[in-house]
């Protein structure tokens, strides 16, 4: 359906809030789940494309003599949803109240999924507008914006008149071969060159201003081919339509708090598609605004249906400006969320850093699941510099208060099993984030009855985490993003606990007894962590081989041993092992016990017989040398030194070798360095020969 910009303008010149807010109410419900991109256009320019490509006929819009520019691929439907933007702003700035203003601002909202339409909502009017509706802010935007303007819905009105001029006499000449293929070579101009709305439109100008100048431009959009785009139905937000029923379940919520909330959601939206808009939010000075309201909401007794809405809007500026990361976390942020974390989980504290855990506590609910994993996200953002620093007294006794609630988020579960997989997820991400010397907390709750425990220390936790690993390396989507913050928070934890490193070596490297399989093969835990140690992500397969090197306590022999040289290979190359020290490195922040590492007498058996390489028994096979005499064997040799010589004068292969520090490094190197230090020793021979003759 296409919009009826000029009933709904005339309409609010008229005063007729009925008719407004009856137009604007089927439009949303209309277009509540789309989004706004012309997929049908797109796979038409693109197999276009293809077509010409393969043809070799590409031909230059420029050299066309049609009018039509770079707005020539916008159809009716984009136009009257700018028209519609720009004439909505005006009327939340200066008109629009109650019930009607809130209709609005959800047709904003609607209207905000579409880049080519933020021209209106990025300005600063705008914004100020919007943060005001909100709560954020108590100041209103300038004068200027809020006087009334009789000529600026009249613009509008005399600019869709010219436009549809324009539109009819497009059709009438429909017919003509030649427009036609005119027009088909303009629609061939990629989309995506297009410069976007939102960072274009780079000054404060109010949106009569915006209208002005983009008048001629809006006619021009209609002297292109007409078509209506394909309005995709999209998914809805997981977590909204969790959290919230029907458009009409809504319109029974409480007048300030719907605002706020239709307010913030079009803030979100606004913010998440344009760079200028996240700019201008950092210039506004907005985010003290929206602290506030997160510390009024948390020391309520019950958080209001807005709270989630605000925790989205500071992630998003969290994830997109680095300076508001920085800002919020020197104005307190991370006191601010942790009590907001404490507040949604409803936490009773029976030690300084120990929460209470009832076995038989309710699951989380959906509303305070999805707050507390936006909570988790923003204080990743904000503290994941943190790890590798050493924290204040101060900073640390915050941080162990936030590991103890940490300790809650991995034991408690809420009311559905993917929503509990997220949140320990997201979890994981804040506690590899944050310093490693805090992370204690994790292990000092005392053990109960049915605990898990390794050398008298409580392994509930550590148990929760390992399980989380195991479903991870189970899926098979994602699995770098998935596994690796994972990895990297049990490595560093089994590097300083020992009591962690020796739980989780139990179950990861059990003692060797059957090596009659490669050390990959099969569906253990240590299978798939030893089958990631060759995958082809660097970073993914360094994190499993630094956790597998850790539980082997950085020792080289057992390494290999569990892992298979040709698996541990690359690990070794990387930190200088290769020439097969048995010792562990030495600046290794690990605190290991002693290196004794008991066999089975399964393995003590086959040990003799076991392939270093491959890591397993291989069976014996014959000598293919058996039979042949020393020339030929000779002859076999020079012929495989001949073929080497010749690949490695191809590039094909380089051969290496490995240096004195046990790293590899070219075999030419190797050669050069060798003669340099044979010479330099001559030298200081001869000098000291010379040197003796004198005394």
């Amino acid at each position: 359906m296409d919009v009826d910009v000029e009933g709904i303008i005339l309409c609010i010149k008229e005063g007729d809030e009925t008719g407004v807010q009856t137009q604007l109410q089927e439009f949303n419900k209309e277009y509540a789940q789309c989004f706004f991109f012309d997929a049908e256009q797109r796979d038409q320019r693109k197999q276009r494309k293809l077509d010409e490509f393969r043809n070799n006929k590409v031909r230059e819009c420029a050299d066309s003599d049609s009018d039509c520019d770079e707005y020539d691929q916008e159809d009716r439907g984009l136009i009257l949803r700018q028209n519609l933007a720009v004439v909505l702003v005006k009327f939340i700035t200066t008109g629009a109240k109650g019930h009607l203003l809130r209709v609005s601002l959800r047709t904003l909202r609607i209207l905000s999924r579409d880049k080519k339409v933020l021209g209106p909502l990025v300005t600063d009017n705008a914004l100020l507008t919007l943060a005001k509706l909100a709560g954020l802010t108590t100041s209103d935007a300038s004068d200027e914006a809020c006087d009334p303007d009789t000529n600026f819905y009249d613009n509008i009105l005399a600019s869709l008149a010219e436009a549809k001029v324009l539109r009819s006499r497009i059709e009438e000449d429909e017919g003509d071969a030649e427009a036609n293929d005119q027009s088909e070579e303009c629609s061939a101009v990629d989309e995506d060159a297009k410069s976007d709305v939102s960072i274009t439109n780079s000054g404060d100008v109010d949106s009569i201003s915006w209208m002005g100048s983009h008048r001629t431009s809006i006619n021009e959009m209609h002297q292109g081919s007409i078509h209506h785009k394909v309005l995709v139905r999209g998914r809805r937000d997981r977590r909204e339509s969790k959290m919230e029923g029907t458009e009409e379940e809504e319109d029974g919520e409480l007048g300030e708090e719907a605002l706020r909330k239709e307010a913030m959601k079009v803030l979100c939206n606004v913010v998440y598609n344009s760079t200028w808009a996240q700019e201008r939010f950092s210039a506004l000075s907005l985010l003290g605004g929206l602290m506030e309201r997160l510390s009024t909401s948390v020391s309520s007794s019950s958080p209001s249906s807005v709270q989630f809405y605000e925790l989205r809007l500071m992630f998003l500026i969290t994830a997109l400006r680095p300076e508001l990361r920085t800002q919020l976390q020197q104005q307190g942020g991370v006191p601010v969320l942790t009590a907001a974390l404490e507040s949604c989980l409803e936490v009773q504290w029976k030690e300084q850093y120990e929460c209470v855990l009832q076995p038989a506590s309710n699951p989380i609910s959906l509303e305070a699941s999805q707050r507390v994993i936006e909570i988790l996200k923003i204080l990743f953002n904000i503290t994941y510099s943190t790890h590798r620093q050493e924290p204040s007294e101060d900073n640390a006794a915050l941080y162990r208060h936030l590991v103890a609630i940490l300790r809650l988020c991995l034991m408690r579960k809420c009311m559905l099993s993917d929503d509990t997989d997220e949140l320990q997820g997201h979890t994981v991400n804040l506690l590899s984030a944050l310093p490693l010397q805090c992370l204690d907390v994790l292990l000092i709750v005392p053990l109960e009855p049915d605990s898990e425990q390794c050398l008298g220390v409580n392994m509930d936790c550590v148990h929760i985490l390992l399980t989380f690993m195991e479903r991870r390396l189970e899926s098979g989507d994602k699995i770098k993003e998935k596994l690796t913050p994972i990895l990297n928070l049990l490595t560093e934890c089994c590097r300083a606990h020992r009591e962690t490193r020796h739980y989780i070596r139990k179950h990861v490297l059990p003692p060797l007894t059957d090596v009659s399989h490669r050390p990959e093969e099969g569906s253990t835990v240590k299978n798939r962590l030893i089958r990631l140690m060759t995958h082809l992500d660097t970073d993914l397969k360094h994190c499993a081989a630094d956790l597998l090197f850790v539980l082997c306590k950085e020792n080289v022999r057992r390494f290999v041993k569990y892992t298979g040289y040709g698996n541990a290979a690359g690990l070794l190359a990387t930190r200088g092992l290769l020439g097969g020290q048995g010792s562990r490195m030495s600046n290794s922040a690990g605190r290991y016990s002693s290196d004794s590492d008991s066999d089975t007498e399964e393995y003590r058996q086959v040990k003799d017989r076991i392939n270093p390489v491959t890591g397993r028994v291989e069976v014996e096979q014959s000598n293919p040398m058996a039979g042949m005499t020393e020339e030929e064997k000779e002859e076999e040799a020079k012929t495989l030194i001949m073929l080497f010589n010749k690949l490695s004068r191809s590039n094909i292969i380089q051969t290496m070798g490995v240096d004195s520090e046990g790293k590899l490094v070219p075999l030419s190197s190797l050669r050069e360095n060798s003669i340099t230090e044979e010479m330099r020793s001559e030298s200081e021979n001869d000098g000291e020969a010379e040197e003796g003759e004198k005394n």
